[in-house]
């Protein structure tokens, strides 16, 4: 499936919505983990790890390999660095409305 930036970015966002796939991605930025490893600490199934695994991996933030029996994960950093590319843009517009609106009101407050 071809997914349009506006639409890997709701993936990414939608991923990251879950506080149990932040919790895996956590887990992950230390390094490469089996499933095994990642379902863990968790009380939650292995199958329902597995389908927050494929959440993150749908986003393309984490990616999979097989290596015999077991499968690892590990976290890819496109699709994060994507959506804190997003989020700065508008936190720098937002800073520069600020700094107009608190330039204007400095004017209106002078004698």
């Amino acid at each position: 499936m071809v997914n349009s930036p506006s639409t890997q970015l709701d993936l990414v966002f939608g991923a990251l919505a879950d506080p149990t796939r932040r919790a895996i991605l956590a887990q992950l930025a230390s390094g490469e983990r089996s499933v095994g490893d990642v379902a863990r600490p968790f009380t939650t199934s292995l199958p329902a790890i597995t389908k927050h695994l494929n959440v993150l991996e749908d986003a393309g933030l984490i990616s999979r390999r097989v290596s015999g029996r077991q499968k690892f994960c590990r976290v890819e950093a496109k699709a994060l660095k994507e959506a804190s590319d997003w989020m700065e843009r508008y936190r720098r517009f937002w800073n520069d409305q600020l700094d107009s609106l608190e330039e204007l009101l400095a004017q209106e407050t002078e004698p």
